[in-house]
């Protein structure tokens, strides 16, 4: 058998951090959820409530007169989950000296919610491309294009029913790192669990019972908004106490058999 020295075995934790410092990744982080957040609200907020009215003739010349907001708000929605896959790496990172495993079931939550979300871009994109004037919708009835192009929208609110469901489990395992890190506020912690719960409640709803969920809005969101908001500002603004972090991290100094 042969022992490695511990100062050793910090110095190749820390290089798994791609070379930055536990609250450098910690910021770089709360800029990602920064850019997330704003990016959805844009997307999935701001635009859909201008351009998508119950009305499916209002909604398809909403469509028509503005699609290049449209588009726009759906390339956002890519840039939403462009900006998961580095966070899941990042929150991986510096959550796997609390408790590894949780990390990293945290991690595939996170990278199955994303593939979904952007999967269901995909389908977003039908209703400029039915409402474009290709050759081929000629064939269809005025009525039923509109209908076609209407759809996409009412899938959309199915699609990110289901990826808020493995996204709220996601938050849950943060929420639960966050509590048992000790180099973040713990209050924090207790906001994403709430945080998480209220996804999962909220999409559950939303698939079972779509009017019950609809008077569940806005304070069913309300959570949502202070875990996540609380989360990226502290990550953001403070990013983590690092001592604490390689206090954590001391566990990870053992001796490996040859």
């Amino acid at each position: 058998m042969t022992t490695e020295n511990p100062a050793h075995r910090v110095e190749s934790l820390m290089d798994s951090v791609a070379g930055a410092s536990p609250r450098g990744l910690a910021r770089i982080a709360g800029g990602l959820y920064l850019i997330n957040i704003v990016a959805g609200a844009f997307a999935i907020g701001i635009v859909r409530a201008m351009l998508f009215v119950p009305d499916p003739e209002a909604t398809v010349h909403n469509l028509q007169t503005h699609e290049f907001l449209y588009r726009s708000s759906l390339v956002a929605h890519i840039l939403v989950t462009v900006t998961n896959v580095p966070l899941a790496m990042i929150f991986y990172e510096l959550f796997k000296v609390v408790n590894r495993r949780l990390a990293l079931l945290d991690a595939f939550f996170t990278l199955v919610a994303t593939a979904i979300e952007a999967a269901g871009i995909l389908n977003q994109f039908a209703s400029p491309v039915l409402l474009g004037g290709r050759p081929y919708t000629n064939a269809v009835p005025a009525a039923q294009l509109h209908a076609l192009a209407y759809l996409p929208s009412d899938l959309s609110g199915i699609d990110y029913d289901i990826y808020t469901v493995f996204f709220g489990l996601d938050i849950i395992c943060v929420g639960y790192l966050l509590l048992r890190s000790t180099f973040l506020p713990r209050a924090i912690g207790v906001l994403m669990a709430i945080d998480g719960v209220s996804y999962l409640v909220n999409s559950v709803a939303d698939l079972l019972a779509p009017g019950f969920a609809a008077r569940l809005v806005p304070w069913i969101q309300l959570p949502i908004i202070l875990g996540e908001g609380s989360l990226c500002l502290w990550l953001l603004v403070v990013g983590l106490d690092a001592e604490r972090w390689r206090m954590r991290a001391r566990p990870y100094q053992y001796t490996t058999p040859s």
